[in-house]
């Protein structure tokens, strides 16, 4: 068996993408979503894989995998029927929320409705203070009591939810085996091990979400494992996190919430590894697909990370508006903007595209499969973006006319314009949703989009990356080999790790050095038991650990997040901890506050195995024209009319081809736009890089 042979899978909301890495060559394919069995799409994907490369099932030793499936049930309301179990008087923690307003003017304002109706939210006796000790005992009793109301509820998951169990989860895990035993065919999730962190808001709706989503992901991923191995695929099967690792499909069955994200996450690993080829330090990640655009700011070769998330905002770009998790994840915004996203008038005439999506099933109005609403891919068809004839590497026939009468029906005729106007007013409209979104996303971490390297990947961003670099002042685009999968790309890339995380109050005047090295010591043993059950031997030799501490001053409603060094920790790190906070708080915050008792609240450790990154590519050593292999139309909305624009196969090009726009650089699973004002140069590693004629060399 060939021990380079690894498969790569991401389910999107509109194509399924797998990646085969074999021999050192890289091959992929894209197939439609089955969105009412998902491991169909995959596993047709992955036959039609290995019939192209040659490869035999047995050959593959690792399939990698990341799935939109809990985030869309999460969205759409499609989870388990939930039931959650919590400490008496907390029953309504999940609806009160934080008790303010995220919009603060609008009289109609919706809040996200909870997870777990009122009526299946049940409350037993029991308290345990913050510092762990029993304050009363757990009422067993009452809490057997419940089994029977919660057959009658035909509750098929349950999250179960006490006070201040992230410090005492001996109520926690008493609760589970009185349940579980009563209950063997229901799902049990405990907040003492899907989110041992304070705040119980946070911690219940997170408990609830994985409750929520665990029956679908655990029978979906028995089913294609299942699947598989009737294929003769018989290695491990590992899934794509949320945080950017990788880990166990047992893992992944039991705290599928960490694979919310997972995708986007893959596309995240692979903009870090080609930061680092090219030298770049500041890089905006752009991920459009076929439902929605992924946008990561990444600094110094780092993507931003963080431990909270919100899914299913009822507003799109107001925090609070969403439910809240409690996960480690790679910090991105995702808004409802694909080649799928749905295009329409509104009440003021203005036109509007997304969140809806057309998906897979029926498809844009070009795909032929009933689909009547008008599409972002519909406009770049009618606008001449898009070749029919290779889509998909043509297995996905496309219908211009079909595209033409969508758009004339639903925008251009309500509007009064032509087609083409109708067309381009629609990408110019998604584009500018993704350009407010990135612009959002940086200034609410205080950055800025101008001067980045915008690298831009997934079947339709390639399309509308010189667009979406002029509205945000952005000079330089990379466009990866493979940009069409370039999340199934990044799986490849991404190491297997995992976090863990722990809420223990520590004073720092108080600074205990046994009492923290003690729960490191605790935090490494879990996380490595999860590495190692994915990781080879040779793997597990050279573990990559990280530890950070969440700091605030006392009296602060929130902590920032400070680097610890991994050793034993002694006495003298009391101060080298205050130096620390105080470098972080400056440079967050331009000040600190002297004479203010610093505390720390939570802590975690991050294991994984050792992925450097790659080093910077050398240049081209001469560049080259390439004649085009032919012309066609395209719609310059700038001008109101068609230009004619050159074509070029980019299998055809080698380092050092350089194209002036207007251009377009065509491939199976996507094309690149080089508009007017923009020259394409291919670089050593086979990537597009698009420059701003101004500043070309």
């Amino acid at each position: 068996m060939n021990g380079d042979t690894r498969l790569a899978v991401d389910i999107g909301g509109t194509f399924t993408d797998v990646v085969l890495e074999h021999d050192g060559t890289r091959r992929s394919t894209k197939v439609l979503t089955t969105t009412d069995a998902p491991e169909t799409g995959v596993l047709e994907g992955i036959d039609a894989m290995l019939a192209q490369s040659g490869v035999s099932p047995g050959e593959v030793r690792l399939v990698i995998h990341g799935t939109t499936l809990a985030t869309n049930a999460l969205i759409e309301r499609k989870g388990a029927r939930t039931a959650l179990v919590t400490t008496d008087g907390f029953r309504d923690s999940v609806e009160i929320a934080y008790e303010h307003r995220f919009e603060q003017y609008d009289i109609y304002m919706e809040r996200p409705q909870p997870l777990v109706p009122r009526v299946r939210r049940h409350v037993v006796p029991e308290r345990i203070a913050a510092d762990g000790s029993v304050l009363l005992s757990l009422d067993e009793a009452a809490l057997a009591a419940l089994v029977p109301l919660l057959v009658e509820q035909r509750v098929e998951a349950l999250a179960v939810c006490f006070l201040h169990s992230y410090v005492n989860s001996d109520h926690e895990r008493r609760a589970y085996e009185i349940l579980s035993a009563a209950l063997p065919d229901v799902a049990i999730t405990l907040s003492s091990e899907v989110c041992p962190e304070i705040r119980e808001y946070d911690r219940m709706s997170t408990t609830s979400a994985n409750a929520y989503v665990q029956p679908m992901i655990a029978s979906y991923l028995r089913g294609l494992r299942s699947g598989l191995q009737d294929k003769g695929v018989a290695c491990p099967l590992l899934l794509m996190m949320s945080s950017g690792g990788i880990t166990t499909a047992e893992t992944a069955m039991a705290f599928p919430i960490r694979l919310v994200e997972s995708g986007p996450a893959g596309g995240a690993i692979l903009a870090q590894n080609i930061a680092a080829e090219n030298g770049i330090d500041k890089v905006l990640s752009f991920d459009m697909g076929g439902t929605t655009a992924k946008i990561t700011i990444i600094d110094d070769q780092q993507p931003q990370l963080s431990r909270a998330f919100e899914v299913a905002r009822m507003y799109r770009f107001l925090k609070g508006s969403g439910l809240p998790l409690r996960i480690p994840v790679i910090d991105m915004v995702e808004i409802g903007a694909g080649g799928g996203s749905i295009a329409m008038v509104d009440e003021l005439r203005r036109i509007t595209v997304g969140p809806e999506s057309a998906g897979s099933n029926p498809g844009p109005a070009c795909y032929g499969r009933g689909g009547d609403d008008p599409t972002v891919t519909d406009a770049d068809v009618v606008i001449g973006k898009i070749d029919p004839a290779r889509f998909a590497g043509g297995k996905v026939p496309i219908e211009p006319a079909r595209a033409a009468a969508a758009l004339d029906r639903v925008v251009g005729g309500p509007l009064d314009m032509t087609t083409e106007i109708a067309a381009a007013g629609v990408s110019e409209i998604v584009t500018e949703n993704m350009a407010n979104a990135a612009r959002v996303h940086a200034i609410e971490n205080g950055k800025d989009t101008a001067d980045r390297t915008l690298i831009a990947f997934g079947g339709a961003a390639p399309l509308h990356a010189t667009r979406l670099a002029g509205k945000l002042s952005i000079s330089q685009i990379i466009i990866p080999q493979g940009a069409g999968v370039g999340s199934a790309v990044g799986f490849l890339r991404a190491p297997i790790a995992y976090e863990v995380v722990r809420t223990r109050f520590m004073a720092l005047p108080r600074f205990d050095a046994g009492l923290l090295n003690d729960l490191f010591a605790d935090m490494r043993a879990e996380a490595e038991a999860v590495v190692r059950l994915g990781a080879g031997e040779r793997e597990v030799e050279s573990l990559t650990e990280t530890r950070t501490a969440f700091m605030r001053y006392r009296g602060q409603g929130h902590e920032i997040a400070v680097a610890l060094p991994v050793r034993a920790y002694g006495d003298d790190d009391r101060e080298k901890f205050d130096a620390a906070f105080d470098a972080e708080y400056r440079e967050l915050y331009s000040r600190t506050i002297p004479n203010l008792e610093v505390e720390i609240l939570t802590w975690t450790l991050s294991l994984g195995t050792a992925r450097p990154l790659p080093a910077v590519c050398a240049p081209a050593r001469e560049t080259y024209s390439p004649d085009p292999v032919s012309r066609r139309p395209i719609f310059d909305p700038d001008r109101g009319e068609e230009i004619m624009t050159a074509i070029y196969p980019r299998d055809d090009l080698h380092p050092g081809a350089t194209i002036a726009g207007p251009s377009v650089i065509v491939e199976d699973e996507t094309s690149t736009l080089v508009t007017d004002g923009f020259t394409a140069t291919i670089n050593t590693l086979g990537q597009i890089v698009l420059t701003k004629q101004e500043q070309a060399q």
